[in-house]
């Protein structure tokens, strides 16, 4: 007689181990391993198969009509998944809690099913009354959206089986779902991992595209990450500051369209509404001239976005000197730093540095080092950059500025919203667009912009003579 044998995992990375402990020695969460049961084998040894059929090959020659996509009447967030829902597909929607998942994914579902579409939500966190609530605050209640409360997979499946196969369905949330087939309670990974596989396999069996709703852990990653997210199609993450009136919908993993495409909405009391311009969202009214502020001519995805960068350089107060970074990589403004001091001589590192990115929007590309270079030495120096001014180059370790992707889109958005004049990398082959363009070869000739830095720090640090 075979014995079921048990397995420890951790609920947070999925990491296995051979025993229990209480610190995962992968992610390094404590009390998060907890003991699984492992089914035995079919026919009772490892070795004993079942014989398989024999499937179809085909070269790459074989021409297939691209799938029919399936808008849902929102634009930023069909512009995210690459154009609308792709039949048979599955979508994973993170944030944290209080985000606007729920109400993205209601406002979606809602426009389909109004613009005579066949959709349904399941809810595992919240009863139907309470959906309606929301759907009305919304002008939502005429939508035919079909409704449903349970977190039993098989009662699920059961009932999207017993009639015709919706075009969209949405799990809300796929953490709250359980399965008779394991004993292990919901939300852990095996349950997350059997409830997700079983619903996926439905929707690629019935053509339906599959909408899942998923929890975060602190560090901001969905709970169970590689359990689910390689059985979708598409990872979207909803991005956002609670002090801050929008929202930013990513795509960090997309089969049917580009990664970091975003979508910018806009929280109201309606919910959410969707931002046409979000490069003007972010510069807002920029009416000061205050030193320190830099506006890059980013890109997200597809779609160039320009954005204000905000710096403060400072007196330190303490024996070590500080630096808070909100929306950009610490690591890279530490290299920047670097790079002043040790290629331009701006001497800027043993004062305090704050660096912002202003609206709450986050950075990821190099293509930010030329602005948020220029900010930190118009700081230093004090004196304002050019306000009809864009900055967009990435920064290498020798101090030279190179070349960025897709310069003439950036361009063409720094133009239509009004503004004059460029910094761009030496060599950068794209049209002007109107714009009177600056090449810049090395971080030195950004001290133009810092008038005698050498004596600005002497007269912040109070020493009583500057060094010649």
């Amino acid at each position: 007689m075979v014995k079921s044998s048990t397995s420890y995992v951790c609920q947070s990375c999925g990491a296995s181990a051979p025993k229990w402990s209480g610190k995962c020695e992968a992610c390094g969460g404590w009390n998060t391993i907890v003991e699984e049961g492992i089914a035995p084998p079919l026919g009772g040894g490892a070795s004993r198969r079942v014989k398989g059929r024999k499937i179809s090959l085909e070269d790459l020659k074989t021409e297939d009509a691209p799938p029919k996509r399936r808008p849902t009447g929102i634009a930023e967030f069909d512009r995210v998944t690459g154009g609308g829902l792709v039949p048979g597909s599955a979508l994973l929607v993170g944030g944290d809690p209080g985000i606007g998942k729920s109400t993205i994914i209601l406002q979606a579902l809602g426009k389909y099913a109004q613009a005579g579409g066949h959709a349904v939500y399941i809810s595992g966190e919240e009863a139907m009354a309470q959906v309606r609530m929301r759907a009305a605050r919304m002008g939502l209640s005429d939508a035919p959206l079909m409704l449903g409360a349970a977190t039993n997979v098989e009662d699920i499946l059961a009932t999207l089986e017993s009639g015709k196969p919706p075009d969209i369905v949405a799990i809300d949330s796929i953490q709250t779902l359980w399965t008779g087939a394991l004993d292990a309670a919901p939300g852990t990974i095996a349950q997350v991992r059997t409830a997700s596989f079983d619903l996926v396999r439905y929707a690629k069996a019935s053509g339906a595209a599959l909408l899942l709703v998923g929890h975060v852990t602190k560090d901001g990653q969905i709970a169970g990450p590689k359990a689910v997210e390689h059985l979708v199609d598409a990872v979207l993450y909803f991005e956002g500051e609670r002090g801050h009136h929008f929202r930013v919908l990513r795509a960090v993993k997309n089969r049917f369209g580009a990664t970091d495409e975003i979508g910018v909405f806009e929280m109201t009391g309606k919910g959410l509404a969707e931002v046409a311009n979000p490069s003007a969202l972010f510069l807002g009214d920029r009416k000061s001239a205050a030193p320190g502020t830099a506006v890059f001519a980013g890109l997200e995805g597809t779609r160039p976005l320009l954005c204000e960068i905000q710096a403060l350089v400072s007196a330190t107060t303490y024996g070590t000197p500080r630096r808070a970074v909100v929306g950009w990589d610490t690591g890279r403004l530490a290299m920047i730093l670097a790079v002043l001091d040790a290629r331009a001589g701006v001497g800027i590192g043993a004062s305090d540095v704050y660096l912002n990115v202003a609206g709450g929007l986050k950075i990821g590309e190099p293509a930010a080092d030329l602005a948020v270079a220029a900010a930190l030495v118009s700081s230093f120096g004090g004196e304002a950059l050019p306000r009809d001014t864009v900055f967009f180059g990435e920064i290498s370790l020798s101090g030279d500025i190179r070349p960025v992707p897709q310069a003439e889109s950036r361009l063409k958005e720094a133009a239509k919203l009004g503004f004059k004049n460029a910094f761009i990398p030496a060599g950068t082959k794209a049209d002007a667009a109107g714009l009177a363009l600056t090449e810049i070869t090395s971080v030195a000739e950004l001290l133009r912009f810092a008038p005698e830095p050498t004596l600005r720090r002497e007269k912040t640090l109070g020493r009583g003579k500057v060094e010649s």
